[in-house]
């Protein structure tokens, strides 16, 4: 989870679909907005171009229009993380990605070792409500709950520890001393890409730097 800044103001099809009868709060407007703001990936998993696409009311609307047209409680999220949210009623009691003071990838170390087969592991720094539990999501999300969760997380996890080899060895080029000082800073250039919000991911390969002394000193300056 990685903070991502709601643009403002809603996107006009709300207020026209939420004053109809039978009207919906997946107009064209909303779902490009939301797929922007949101850098077309889930905003729980992080993973990018899901497809399947939800558009989730982060706090449930229980048929309340305000609530269901609520332009500030639309999130990005793909299909298997939404249907772990909905399980159970601590998850609607999480960190907000979209309310910076939320800290979401600082409040929570993300961690996964990077061989075949490895369980993500998540660990609150932080003793709240809010945390703990956006810590369960993270572990059911990426570990499973049931047998057929437990597939899908495994498949995430496989995009995940491509993604985490891939920054490894970008990290492992940088500090070859093979490489010349141009093309490091290319290289340089493609790590801090990988940091930025819009990557796959992000709050994982911030954490690779966070955790890395010998790292903190180049690069903990572009984790957020």
């Amino acid at each position: 989870m990685i903070f991502a800044s709601k643009s403002q103001p809603a996107p006009p099809c709300l207020a026209i679909e939420k004053a109809k009868a039978t009207g919906s709060y997946r107009c064209d407007g909303v779902l490009h907005a939301i797929r922007n703001d949101f850098y077309n990936k889930c905003y729980i998993c992080e993973q990018r171009e899901p497809t399947t696409i939800n558009v989730e009311h982060f706090r449930p609307h229980r048929n309340y229009r305000d609530v269901m047209f609520d332009w500030n409680n639309l999130f990005f999220a793909c299909g298997h993380c939404n249907n772990i949210k909905l399980a159970k009623p601590i998850f609607d009691d999480i960190l907000d990605v979209t309310q910076e003071t939320d800290e979401v990838d600082k409040k929570i170390r993300y961690h996964i070792n990077p061989y075949p087969k490895e369980k993500a592991e998540f660990r609150a720094l932080e003793n709240t409500d809010r945390v703990n539990n956006s810590v369960t999501l993270l572990d059911a999300v990426y570990n499973g709950t049931t047998t057929l969760k437990s597939i899908e997380a495994a498949n995430v996890r496989n995009l995940l520890l491509k993604e985490i080899r891939t920054f490894q060895d970008l990290l492992f080029d940088y500090y070859d001393e093979t490489y010349s000082a141009e093309e490091k800073e290319e290289i340089k250039q493609k790590i801090i890409r990988h940091l930025r919000p819009a990557s796959s991911f992000t709050a994982f390969k911030r954490w690779v730097i966070r955790d890395h002394e010998n790292l903190k000193a180049d690069f903990e300056q572009y984790c957020g």
